[in-house]
Parts: structure tokens; sequence; C-alpha cells
């Protein structure tokens, strides 16, 4: 097992994320989403004529796909409806500006009531947080402009960077 894995990356941990049976559309449009910080590493699939049952009808369909973001790679496969993303795991985007948060909520926040404070789940079921760098707000330093900066962050959907400085400075 070991071996099969160490030809994909040198990462000791890798997200695997399981999909229905979209798991090729889904790397593709990562992929376009990071652009030039993003490939499609592999792609294995299903073969022909497998007699399990549990792969009857799964020919052509990804077996594995790795794909890359920022460095940072993902396994994925094409797993039928047994399972199904959800809230419990996401993924953080640190965003250097409000153009970046702008830009990473516009294409993938596709659930409205799943938007709050930052995070948003995107068309495949795949949860998010599109956040600046928090550790400017949430600190030791000043409890009560951090307290501020919480309550603020709290009634938002997507992340307004100079809403959560105007709070975090008591302006």
């Amino acid at each position: 097992m070991g071996r099969y894995y160490a030809m994909f990356s040198m990462q000791k941990i890798t997200p695997f994320l399981w999909f229905d049976m979209n798991a090729e559309e889904a790397m593709n449009y990562y992929v376009s989403v990071f652009k030039e910080n993003a490939k499609i590493v592999t792609v294995k699939y299903y073969p022909e004529g497998m007699e399990e049952e549990h792969m009857k009808g799964m020919e052509g369909k990804v077996l594995t796909g790795v794909f890359e973001l920022f460095g940072q790679q993902f396994m994925c496969l094409d797993g039928g409806p047994v399972f199904k993303l959800n809230e419990s795991v996401s993924f953080l985007v640190e965003c250097k500006d409000q153009a970046e948060i702008d830009y990473y909520w516009e294409k993938l926040s596709a659930v409205p009531e799943s938007e709050q404070c930052g995070w948003c789940k995107d068309k495949f079921g795949l949860s998010w947080q599109i956040v600046p760098d928090m550790t400017r707000y949430f600190n030791e330093t000043d409890p009560v402009k951090s307290k501020r900066a919480m309550e603020a962050m709290l009634k938002m959907k997507k992340m307004d960077m100079a809403a959560l400085e105007a709070a975090y400075e008591g302006q």
C-alpha cells in the first residue's frame, strides 16, 4: 500500500475525497478555480469487466485521481452515493485581500444556505473557508478588539475585511 501511494505524493497525509460519480468533473473544476497554482497529477479509471458487486457499472469512472492545489495534493474517486461530503471537513483558503476573497467566494460558493462566517459549500458538496489571515483579529494581546471582530464575523456570510478591520479597531 505505501509504495502505491508513494508514487503520487511525498506528503505524509493526503486528503482523500469520495465523490458520487463526478470526481473527474470536480478535479477539473478545482484546477480551473486555482489556475496556475493547480494541476491534475494523474487519473486512473475503473477497468472493464469487474466482477465485484460494488464495482459493476463503474467502468471508465475515476478509481483514483490525484490533483494538486497550491502544492497540496488531494486524491479522489468515484464511489457512488454511499458517502456524502459534509461540513465536518472543510478546506481553508487564506486570502491576502478582499479581491481574493471575492474571487474564491464567487467560484466556490454554490449553496447560499450554507454560507456563514466565511464558510461556503461548492457545487460538489465540499465545504470551504474563504478568509483573511485571522490571526490578526483573534489573538491574546487585545481580547476587547478580538471580541469585537468575532461579533462582526458572526454576522457575516462572505468575509468583509473592511468591516472586520473596523470592528476590530472599534470604528
